[in-house]
């Protein structure tokens, strides 16, 4: 079996996704242990070749391919929450990368004084914050290609503990945080005052934070009309406006009164559902853009998007997946949905033309040479990729190519690309960690690794209360986003009812965070 296995790398790699993929399903209290999962059973099925004097590898380029399918989907989901969250979190941002690097200070002094090699303390540093893309880029970066594995495998165990229990701190020391924003809501009202106002004129004084989906002008038999934004207010009429319950509620008061009658259940002259976006000419514009009002006469209030509701603010980018609530005149209704393409196919379309462009720019941004004393480095693949990802997320639209992608899509070809980059991983690793556990060496990284995880978790835990003063659930997103540990914001998702704060927290901090590991590890491996 074994030799059969050596011949067929894709029968194992297939193997090794089948045994990892179970085990990850194996939990730690109240936390599976996820994809690394596989990195584990990639270590031991290696091992137990190399005791048999067979070598089982997965080639370099399989595990490169799944690695820049991680980190580009990854910029793409989080491309427009990281540069939306850029004007208020860069504070935080800093204090995340300036952590990682006081900690890959302490890294560097902590393995000379133990006789580390600096592949394997890059390896530490990468396994102690728990990211893999940093461990590709070490292992690309190092004289020793397996001593970053090495050092990764023996330090990760402790990296993802060690800030759990950090995360578990904070949530428990939560203090009187604000509560979380509440779910969009909608509300009739009865006009009193703001006679003469445009609909446009109120959601620009709320920031696009809320939006007007229906108005009945002055007497209930009269028939409701889609919000145009160019409607005036008159007196006494029913206008539905729709956003957070705090700024409805503002929004009731400054207009007149919360109204006995909802004229959002009658379908006599409107019509309302949900649609999704699967028009490639669609995706990748913004709710103003595509001009509904113009075209049909109709109006989108909200949208679905990785099962958060959003206000559907003009300048809204439309991505491929997203879950549209229109509002708009019945026998009008089919053209819409028909524009709007509503086909489940938009939940899993990659966008391919998008997809192998962002992919190539990626891998060329990898390449680019940055000239540093001793040398300098270059980016590599999988902090080229992400940058594109962020980038091409953000844009979503490239003339008539689409650079985004639906978040099931996105989700799905990050998730084959992480576990299919840590099955090659693990196969590199399992040649040598047998001897290095039993070794000197073993105690050695798990000191190292003790030493990065703990400091980098202290410090950031300091520094979110003392100096940023953030509130413990959005704080454990912070942490989780900072350690670039899924398994952490699982286990805050789970403590706190999936918290929108944690998942805030989470995407501010991530992407700085995977680009900071990804360049500083490669200046550890390349340290003589």
């Amino acid at each position: 079996m074994l030799t059969l296995l050596a011949g067929q790398p894709i029968l194992l790699l297939a193997l090794l996704l089948l045994v990892g993929t179970m085990l990850g399903r194996v939990r730690l209290g109240t936390v599976e242990i996820g994809p690394a999962g596989v990195l584990f059973a990639a270590i031991a099925v290696s091992a137990i070749g190399v005791a048999n004097g067979v070598k089982l590898q997965i080639p370099e380029n399989v595990g490169t391919l799944g690695l820049v399918l991680f980190t580009y989907t990854i910029g793409v989901v989080s491309g427009p929450s990281f540069f939306a969250s850029l004007p208020r979190g860069w504070p935080v941002m800093l204090t995340v990368v300036a952590t990682i690097a006081v900690v890959a200070v302490a890294a560097v002094l902590v393995g000379r004084a133990l006789g580390l090699t600096s592949s394997v303390v890059a390896g530490a540093f990468t396994g102690a914050l728990t990211n893999t893309p940093a461990l590709a880029a070490a292992t690309e970066r190092a004289a020793d290609p397996a001593g970053p594995t090495v050092g990764y495998s023996i330090a990760y165990l402790w990296g993802v503990v060690g800030m759990l229990l950090a995360a578990a701190w904070s949530l428990r020391h939560r203090g009187n945080e604000a509560p979380p924003s509440e779910p969009l809501v909608h509300q009739t009202i009865r006009t009193e005052r703001g006679e003469g106002l445009s609909l446009a004129d109120v959601e620009e004084r709320y920031d696009h934070k809320v939006t007007f989906s229906r108005l009945k002008h002055d007497h209930l038999s009269n028939p409701t009309l889609v919000a145009d934004d160019e409607l005036l207010l008159g007196p006494n009429d029913l206008v539905t406006v729709v956003g957070p319950r705090d700024l409805v509620d503002r929004v009731t008061l400054e207009l007149g009164h919360r109204s006995s009658h909802d004229i959002v259940e009658g379908h006599e002259d409107l019509d309302y559902r949900r649609v999704t976006v699967s028009n490639e000419k669609i995706a990748g514009r913004s709710v103003g853009a595509i001009d509904l009002e113009g075209r049909f006469g109709a109006h989108i209030s909200r949208v679905r998007r990785a099962d958060v509701d959003l206000v559907a603010a003009p300048g809204l980018v439309l991505q491929m997946g997203d879950r549209v609530r229109v509002t708009s005149p019945v026998q009008r209704m089919p053209e819409v949905s028909a524009f709007l393409g509503d086909s489940d196919r938009g939940m899993s379309d990659i966008n391919p033309v998008g997809f192998a462009l962002g992919l190539s720019i990626g891998l060329l941004v990898g390449m680019v040479h940055i000239p540093l004393p001793g040398g300098g480095f270059a980016l590599g693949a999988a902090a080229g990729t992400l940058l594109t990802g962020l980038v091409f997320g953000r844009l979503g639209r490239i003339g008539p190519v689409v650079t985004s992608m639906s978040n099931g899509a996105a989700q799905s070809l990050s998730y084959f690309g992480v576990i299919t980059f840590l099955a090659y991983a693990g196969t590199r690793a399992g040649e040598r960690i047998v001897g290095a556990i039993t070794s000197d060496l073993g105690w050695k990284v798990a000191v190292l690794g003790f030493v990065v995880t703990t400091g980098a978790a202290v410090l950031l835990l300091l520094a979110g209360r003392l100096v940023h003063r953030m509130g413990g659930t959005q704080h454990a997103g912070v942490l989780a986003g900072a350690q670039t540990q899924p398994a952490i914001l699982a286990f805050a998702n789970d403590r706190t009812g999936f918290d929108t704060r944690v998942s805030l927290g989470y995407v501010l901090v991530y992407p700085v965070a995977m680009i900071a590991k990804i360049v500083i590890v490669q200046v550890l491996a390349g340290l003589g």
